[in-house]
């Protein structure tokens, strides 16, 4: 027996239903991993759009090899006023570290900076299965 698809009640108007998700920091590993793969591969400026919450989220994904951290979903949930908390946890972080520059740590952990650059997919693939709790 072949079952008949039904298009849902809106279809025939064509409309577009607005529904606004905001990300969350446990999103951004997805992101981290392919940038840091890309970086120095391609040559465009690349930007981490969804995940970034923390000064250490945008740490990383400099480190990764973004040019740039969206913080939209941040600073919805947050206010304006994230950005100065984000910025000082991220100067705080730097010198701590000894980076003087973003520009400095920019790709410092992506593919092409490690020694085994095969080894990097497989210890991202292994820490996200080491991480995996049964619920």
């Amino acid at each position: 027996m072949i079952k008949r698809l039904v298009p849902p009640k809106n279809w025939a108007k064509l409309e577009v239903t607005p529904n606004l998700v905001l990300s969350r920091s446990d999103e951004l590993r997805l992101r981290l991993t392919w940038v840091g793969i890309l970086y120095g591969h391609i040559k465009a400026d690349m930007a981490i759009t969804g995940g970034v919450h923390t000064a250490e989220d945008a740490i990383k994904s400099m480190m990764a090899g973004a040019r740039v951290a969206m913080m939209t979903s941040a600073l919805l949930r947050n206010g304006v006023k994230h950005i100065g908390t984000v910025l000082e946890g991220m100067k705080a972080w730097m010198e701590q570290h000894e980076y003087v520059s973003i520009r400095q740590m920019q790709g410092s952990m992506s593919q092409k900076s490690v020694a085994e650059p095969a080894a990097f997919v497989r210890a991202n693939y292994m820490k996200v299965l080491s991480s995996y709790a049964v619920r």
